[in-house]
């Protein structure tokens, strides 16, 4: 995300200027660019099949299609002859990848971390070493062998360019969700504000955390949290997050040179210079949009040049000003940019094309086309709108009858039902002899035949939802051999959620006696236990079935004694999240349908799979549909809780369903599940109502309309409506959303939450039977505090 154009732009000013907010820049001293030889200034895409160059001719020429590529970085190198050249570094599918000629390209990903994929073929297994995702790359304009790069949870440095890399950890060691990332030699103070020199400094952003900054050659080198300055949504602590960071060479009227820092925002439309002076950002420009993606962030002349959604926008430092590209050379490299196989992620446009004063280093360009998705299941499985649907309620016709009735009534098309519930119990008869052997089908079976041909009658889209490795059924099965187990105990694990008092008949506590959650899971690394989930969706998909969702995909989080988990089948190299990869990437090849997954709300607000390892990006990869769980009641009550405040549920979903969304790329499908169903915190019990649920169904609408499903676990829906379309006025007349935008605005007054929220309590008696898998129990930093979600663990008993 760092176009480091070499010697970037040269700024001549004083000292004394140096903090003004329109500072005059002039264009830097680059390598020969405007003689048009392709030879010598070759026009670059990156995109899903690999590295390729644009001829003038019109056509692409491949030159290197191992994986997808996702960031290009040109450098200024100089030889022992004092010779320069340009010396290419590629983010790649597979790590970092160099090249001086673009002709061979050399790996360079010694100290990077690797996933272990187990790939697996129903019979035998076989492991794939797949480096770990590559959020970022970013070289040092001063020292072009220093860079940096940065997987969701550590940055990485090196500098011998690329030779080895070293990690250097991140702000947050306990939560990954890191963004972008970048190193520059910035300047050390006099105390008379001169310069005295300069010291490497390493930038990153935290989607959940902000900003932070590491001194590299301190004598004790640590990250340093910085919120000061950048926008964030009211009622959040931190700074939202930062989609990239810029660094730029200017040059004072003395002669001397000093690193600056620029950076935008993902899903706020802002652009900051950060005053490392100071230590805070100065926002330089807000677009007029609530909700906006400013992305790629690289230098050309006296401009900033980005991306966002559908364009690439200059932004002009000497005055503040947005600026369109030259038109007629934007038309036209703007075209070569689907000259490739797939579409375009980065790409480097030479001066002679852009039409600008310096190249164009270029990411994220997936904003510049957001609305196909990129997958083969997108159309099919697009603008769902479901009711979840209990599988005890359609066990007869009167039954079917009445939910399709539901469905049509409010201008749905979609039903969700249970297949394999919470208990791993089995809804349905199997034909499947494995299914047969180590299923268990519920007295509460569907007749699969008739309930899918009634439902089709009516061209009703079936979504089968799996829940895969919460399973107390296979947990027991064969003396608990595919069990998450207890290696103290050495029986199966079973979590603990405390003591409770011992009582006689006459009320007199006796004793202590220990509680468990009501639950029981099944090793994620186990090929077997894979298989047979999958043997489940293949089944359901040929049995009429459109669209396969899976919930639970995440390891155990919620026991007193997690420290006494044992994963068994686990293989060496593996971790938590080379298992999950593993087991979707195995779905992917053997379900030829679409492929939903069920995620908490965190890990579709916030760039992060804290705890359960369910990363979107990451994900997106193997799956079409993301089903985030949005409900306003199980987010901290105090988030985005400010007047008009009826208006939350609308924020909630129009906030939460972009961002995701964004998180996604264009991959994935959102199709949020949507609160039908009271559950007894402070703000239910104030606005729980129709409009409630009616509000947040516009909020999807008003954002990425793609679909959405109500969730209800007793499937009474006599709250729910029908659906809006894409031209129904927004409903109230004190309403947020911009009459003709239809996009919610800040509102300019706060409320303080009062004590009841901020330290809400709530029983067990007050809640809502609701499926533990909605539930998210944060337990971030003691020193980090303000976040989004707070609530208490709750289990729900059984439909059965």
């Amino acid at each position: 995300m760092k176009r480091i154009l070499l010697k970037c732009c040269l700024l001549f000013l004083t000292i004394s200027v140096f903090a003004q907010s329109k500072p005059l820049y002039k264009l830097p001293e680059m390598l020969p660019d405007k003689s048009g030889s392709e030879n010598q200034v070759p026009f670059l895409v990156g995109c899903d099949n690999g590295l390729y160059r644009i001829i003038s001719d019109g056509t692409s020429l491949p030159l290197w299609t191992e994986d997808k590529v996702s960031q290009i970085v040109r450098c200024d190198v100089t030889n022992e002859n004092g010779v320069r050249s340009a010396k290419w570094y590629f983010a790649t599918g597979k790590g970092i990848y160099t090249s001086s000629d673009l002709k061979t390209f050399t790996e360079c990903n010694n100290g990077l971390p690797h996933l272990t994929i187990k790939e697996f073929d129903g019979v035998n297994k076989s492991f794939v070493n797949k480096t770990s995702l590559l959020k970022d790359l970013c070289a040092d304009p001063f020292d072009q062998n220093t860079l940096v790069t940065a997987t969701k949870e550590e940055v990485f440095l090196t500098r011998d360019g690329g030779l080895t890399w070293k990690s250097i950890g991140s702000m947050s060691n306990s939560t990954s969700g890191i963004k972008s990332v970048a190193v520059c030699h910035m300047p050390v103070y006099n105390s008379d504000g001169t310069i005295a020199g300069n010291e490497l400094v390493v930038f990153m952003s935290h989607s959940i955390y902000g900003f932070s900054y590491y001194r590299v050659e301190s004598k004790n080198p640590a990250w340093n949290d910085v919120n000061k300055g950048f926008e964030n949504l009211k009622s959040i602590t931190y700074a939202d997050e930062i989609s990239d960071i810029l660094p730029v060479v200017c040059k004072n009227a003395d002669g001397s040179v000093y690193g600056d820092i620029y950076c935008a925002q993902s899903f706020l439309p802002c652009l900051y210079r950060f005053d490392w002076k100071l230590k805070q950002g100065v926002k330089i420009y807000r677009g007029k949009e609530p909700v906006e993606t400013f992305d790629g962030l690289c230098q050309s002349g006296n401009s900033i040049v980005f991306t966002s959604l559908g364009k690439v926008t200059s932004f002009s430092l000497a005055d503040n000003s947005i600026h369109e590209l030259p038109k007629e050379q934007y038309d036209s490299w703007k075209k070569n940019l689907n000259l490739t196989l797939s579409p375009a992620n980065t790409a480097y446009v030479p001066a002679v094309n852009c039409g600008l004063e310096t190249p164009l280093q270029l990411s994220e360009l997936w904003l510049l086309k957001p609305e196909p998705v990129l997958t083969p299941w997108g159309e099919k499985a697009m603008q769902k709108k479901s009711i979840y649907v209990p599988a005890n309620h359609v066990t007869t016709l009167e039954g079917i009858n009445k939910y399709k009735k539901i469905i049509t009534d409010n201008k749905l098309n979609s039903l969700v039902i249970d297949m394999k519930d919470d208990y791993g119990l089995l809804r349905f008869e199997p034909n499947d002899e494995l299914v047969k052997q180590k299923g268990y089908v519920s007295r509460y079976k569907i007749n699969l035949e008739q309930f899918v041909s009634e439902f089709k009658k009516d061209n009703i889209y079936l979504v089968a939802r799996i829940v895969v490795f919460k399973d107390k059924n296979l947990a027991n099965y064969d003396k608990g051999q595919y069990a998450v187990w207890n290696w103290k105990t050495n029986t199966s694990w079973n979590g603990i959620k405390g003591t409770e008092d011992v009582k006689d008949e006459s009320g007199n506590v006796t004793g202590k006696k220990t509680t468990y959650y009501d639950e029981k899971w099944v090793d994620p690394y186990s090929e077997e236990v894979w298989q047979y989930n999958i043997a489940i969706a293949k089944e359901l998909i040929a049995r009429g079935f459109d669209e396969i969702q899976f919930d639970y995909i995440r390891f155990p989080t919620d026991g007193l004694n997690m420290s006494q988990a044992q994963f068994r089948w686990k293989d060496e190299g593996m971790d938590k999240e080379s298992a999950l990869v593993s087991f979707l990437s195995y779905a992917r090849k053997n379900i030829n349908a679409p492929i939903g997954i069920d995620i908490y709300g965190a890990n579709g607000w916030y760039r992060s799979g804290t705890r359960t390892g369910q990363d979107v990006e990451l994900m997106s990869d193997y799956v079409d549909v993301i089903c985030p769980m949005f409900y306003p009641s199980h987010f901290e009550q105090s988030f985005l809780n400010y007047s008009p405040y009826a208006e939350r549920p609308y924020r909630v979903y129009y906030y939460g369903t972009y961002r995701n969304t964004v998180i996604g790329r264009n991959h994935i499908i959102v199709r949020p599940w949507v609160q039908a169903f009271y559950l007894g915190v402070s703000y239910d019990r104030q606005y729980y109502d129709s409009n409630y649920v009616k509000r947040e169904v516009f909020g999807v609408r008003d954002s990425v309309d793609r679909g959405y499903m109500y969730w209800n676990n007793m499937g009474r829906y006599d709250d729910i409506f029908a659906d809006p379309g894409a031209d129904a006025v927004y409903p109230w007349s004190e309403d947020e959303p911009a009459s003709l935008l239809r996009k919610p605005a800040f509102s300019s007054e706060e409320k303080e939450p009062v004590e009841e929220i901020r330290n809400e309590a709530v029983s067990q008696k007050e809640m809502s039977a609701i499926l533990d898998s909605v539930l998210y129990k944060d337990d971030v930093e003691g020193r980090r505090q303000g976040l989004f979600l707070r609530v208490n663990s709750l289990w729900k008993g059984a439909n059965d």
